[in-house]
């Protein structure tokens, strides 16, 4: 369940007062739920940016419209306006949009995923590179796809044995080998280009 306190139920109220359209509600959405980039997303919404098949939670005044796929991830979530000053704070506290470690018991591709989003994507993305789980098989052995500027780079049998792999085995018990799975020869902007790589 979803909480509202009434000072953002009046904040909201007051903002969509002054739009003055009928119908208008707020959208509440999950963007990137369960990896560390997860963030909540607000935004006014006409009934016909609905999709229909939102959770609708009934306010003071207007209608709070919870994304479908984005319920599971914003269970719990708060949302508050405190005044300050001349202005305010609005703050949405999700405690489940980042998700959270799958336990042991989980699936070897459960916990190969989180590691995967939680932890190597975020060191990839510094470099324009993320990483894709394409297939874990039956001897735990895990197939990756290579994309952004990974996708073609002259380093990334280093990043794939020296990092991923390494991180991969030492995480998540039942992974024996990390593969890759990616044509390299197709990437368009790698981050170093293989004739580049020493």
């Amino acid at each position: 369940m979803i909480q509202i306190s009434d000072s953002a139920q009046a904040h909201f109220r007051k903002l969509i007062e002054r739009e003055a359209l009928p119908g208008l509600g707020v959208r509440l959405s999950a963007v990137d739920p369960g990896t560390p980039r997860a963030d909540a997303r607000l935004e006014f919404a006409e009934p016909r940016d609905l999709a229909g098949d939102e959770w609708a939670v009934d306010c003071d005044g207007f209608t709070l419209y919870v994304d479908a796929a984005s319920v599971h991830w914003l269970d719990a979530a708060e949302i508050d306006y405190v005044t300050q000053g001349v202005g305010g704070q609005l703050t949405i506290k999700a405690p489940r949009i980042k998700g959270k470690v799958p336990a042991e018991s989980a699936s070897l591709v459960e916990r190969v995923r989180w590691v995967v989003d939680n932890e190597v994507n975020p060191q990839l993305a510094q470099h324009k590179g993320r990483v894709a789980v394409e297939q874990v098989d039956g001897d735990g052995v895990v197939w990756l796809r290579f994309g952004g500027g990974c996708h073609g780079c002259g380093m990334v049998d280093v990043t794939l044995k020296q990092g991923i792999e390494k991180t991969l085995m030492s995480r998540v018990s039942g992974v024996t080998a990390v593969r890759d799975a990616t044509d390299h020869a197709s990437g368009d902007a790698p981050y170093i280009p293989r004739d580049n790589a020493a």
